[in-house]
């Protein structure tokens, strides 16, 4: 790494608080650090921003080249762009960008593309004035003559809901603020429904409100006690039902009404069972109902509309254990079934007249693919995006008959990119229990495996969440300048099937870390690079995943980025006030059972930071992150150096106005960028080119 300008301040003191004490199963804690909780104190607020001027100050050796990288990140991509518009009815619907400005602009045209453009939104109108933006639903009602939209200015995600009339362009009376990012339309085009947060930011309620009517007149339909369980709506497909879905991370219930009968009940599928998850796809006379009952990796089953209840069910896909169903969705003639084997995600179309399958065929080994919008419910036309490490994203309409294959648009990268210059391999490694763990990789080309080339690796590693392997432009800044890009497809996601997600949680995540250390150790032995070139990055329980292989193996790497690091799990999940802890339970277990608290503190990073010589790392935050609150980095960071016996740095950067996801305008959010790649290519010894 560089050094750092010679004048460069010292690291803000931490204030001199009184410690908070706590005895947990007879174990006294002590946190030095709880002060910077309290949000309301002026000098909390000032300690972020001391940390920023300190972050500035001692990467600022890295501005030109990082305005370098910022312009590099920006030319390649085409800031005037039109995506690809899909049909939905008679309508043509689209998003644009335009050069200069941050944020998309929602558009259709009725009947043809060359028809004349109507604007729904224009989200850098909605932005003006805001530090951040967000749009969260955005939904047009069966008769495509209203809008429901909602909006989030702060990065709390707490948004305020809004209805449009398309034709005139004028809003109802109505705003409902505290809503989640989830509405639903009725068949009526008149009644909508939507979800409001408890004090946790929870979705908690369901309410049915009428267009035009003050909200004090909306109807709870659904209230859930149970602090696990989210609530969540959606339309079937066949627009004939709406699935209220009520889900913790580990059960599921359904509840369902005629999407034409609006003010009815909910009508429940099957009551909710612990450790059992299931989803309903309608089709006709029928429902498709997944399940893991008995069945890990999930089957499929259908039964009567007339009564979908579990007793009624009939298996029409068994159990496999070397392929897991994700789901399926159900078109008019067609069911399209989506499987992961082998650590790639697999679409399987069946033919629903005579029941005749096939796999889709894909041009690469190792490639990502997923459905694009597919509002039509008659038809033989699927919209997919395809991409891999070396292909850009592509927008396919397949045949779902025909097997034709034909891409509309595939992303435009400027610059010159030749997709010959690079090369995607995927490897495996074997952890310590000797479960032989996947590895996707790009470098460019030519390549010696002679163990001098720098590498970044990044993992995540939790809630089931598969880490797919896909192209982003933005690699190019790192794979030009020789350096390898790593994923680390461990435990606790879902490459490798369920039974992968459950050895990566509660009691079998520490697999996680150890998969991840196993994944790193395997590109230093077979020569892709060296411990002193290899920088490793993940965000939130990826960021969880860098603290705690840091701690383990702090000698593996030269440098670490953790955003907003989910680090201090022990007091986290001790507090059900917080947002998202009880929900959580189910993922890392409950701290109040001392078995959960013992194996906890085995891993957590902010528990487990001790004296040694930590590497260079830069660590964000959001000041108004929702799931990961703000001092968790930041009491992190402070603990980090006061044991630090190196002389790395280790930088906290804090985004004062946004929340989770950080900057909101891709302008910003390239900013973000290039400043985490200018420290990563820093630490790399690669900022000359």
């Amino acid at each position: 790494m560089s050094d750092a300008p010679a004048d460069t301040p010292a690291a803000p003191p931490v204030a001199d608080r009184r410690p908070v004490t706590t005895v947990v199963h007879g174990q006294t804690r002590t946190d030095d650090y709880a002060w910077i909780r309290d949000r309301n104190d002026p000098a909390v607020l000032g300690y972020l921003e001391a940390e920023n001027a300190w972050a500035e100050a001692g990467t600022s050796h890295l501005t030109a080249f990082r305005d370098r990288l910022y312009d590099e990140l920006l030319g390649r991509i085409v800031e005037t762009d039109l995506s690809v518009p899909y049909r939905d009815g008679a309508w043509l619907y689209y998003t644009r960008t335009v050069e200069g400005l941050p944020y998309a602009i929602h558009c259709r045209k009725l009947g043809s593309i060359d028809a004349p453009e109507q604007i729904l939104l224009d989200e850098n109108q909605l932005a003006e004035g805001h530090e951040y933006f967000d749009l969260g639903a955005s939904t047009v009602s069966p008769d495509h003559a209203w809008l429901a939209y909602s909006i989030d200015v702060t990065g709390a995600e707490d948004y305020e809901l809004r209805i449009l009339e398309l034709a005139t362009g004028t809003h109802a009376s109505e705003t409902i603020p505290g809503t989640s990012a989830n509405v639903v339309w009725a068949n009526d085009s008149a009644t909508l429904f939507y979800v409001t947060l408890d004090d946790a930011r929870r979705p908690y309620r369901l309410w049915r409100h009428r267009v035009g009517e003050p909200p004090i007149r909306d109807v709870l339909v659904h209230h859930e006690g149970d602090a696990r369980f989210f609530v969540g709506l959606h339309r079937s497909k066949s627009d004939h039902w709406l699935m209220l879905h009520l889900g913790s991370h580990a059960t599921t219930e359904v509840r369902l009404l005629r999407a034409d009968q609006p003010t009815g009940a909910f009508t429940l599928v099957e009551p909710r069972r612990h450790g059992i998850e299931y989803d309903l796809v309608h089709h006709e006379d029928r429902f498709f109902v997944t399940s893991n009952e008995d069945a890990v990796n999930f089957r499929l089953f259908e039964a009567p509309v007339t009564d979908p209840r579990r007793g009624n069910w009939t298996e029409i896909i068994a159990h496999r254990d070397d392929v897991k169903l994700d789901g399926v969705e159900a078109f008019a003639r067609h069911l399209l079934i989506y499987e992961r084997e082998g650590g790639l995600r697999q679409l399987r179309v069946r033919r629903l007249g005579d029941g005749a399958e096939h796999r889709l065929s894909f041009p690469e080994p190792v490639y990502t693919v997923s459905a694009g919008p597919n509002a039509l419910w008659d038809t033989v036309t699927l919209r997919i995006s395809y991409t891999s490490l070396v292909t850009p994203r592509s927008v396919v309409d397949y045949g779902l008959d025909d097997r034709s294959w034909t891409q509309l648009k595939q992303q435009e990268v400027k610059g010159g990119y030749e997709k010959s210059q690079y090369a995607s391999e995927r490897h495996w490694t074997t952890a310590p229990d000797g479960t032989r763990v996947p590895i996707s990789l790009v470098y460019r080309r030519p390549f010696t495996p002679d163990g001098t080339r720098p590498c970044h690796l990044t993992g995540y590693g939790s809630y089931g969440y598969s880490y797919d392997p896909s192209f982003s432009s933005t690699n190019l800044s790192l794979l030009d300048r020789g350096v390898i890009v790593a994923i680390a497809h461990i435990r606790g996601g879902e490459e490798m099937g369920r039974r992968w997600y459950e050895d990566g949680r509660r009691f079998g995540k520490v697999n996680s870390f150890t998969d991840f250390i196993a994944c790193a150790e395997h590109l230093c032995r077979a020569g892709f690079t060296a411990p002193e070139r290899l920088v490793i990055s993940g965000g939130s329980a990826g960021g969880l995943l860098m603290g705690a292989v840091t701690n383990m193996r702090p000698d593996l790497f030269a440098g670490v980025v953790a955003d907003v690091p989910f680090v201090d799990v022990v007091n986290t999940m001790l507090d059900p006030t917080l947002p998202l802890t009880v929900i959580e339970y189910d993922e890392w277990g409950n701290p109040e059972d001392p078995e959960v608290f013992t194996y906890i503190m085995q891993y957590s990073p902010y528990d487990n930071v001790h004296r040694t010589a930590y590497p260079a790392m830069l660590v964000t935050a959001g000041l108004n992150d929702p799931r990961v609150q703000y001092w968790e980095p930041a009491k992190w960071v402070a603990k980090l150096r006061t044991h630090q016996t190196g002389t790395a740095p280790i930088y906290l950067k804090t985004n004062m106005g946004a929340g989770h996801g950080g900057a909101s305008g891709r302008y910003e959010y390239l900013r973000e960028l290039a400043f985490k790649q200018s420290f990563i290519l820093d630490v790399l010894g690669r900022t000359a080119g």
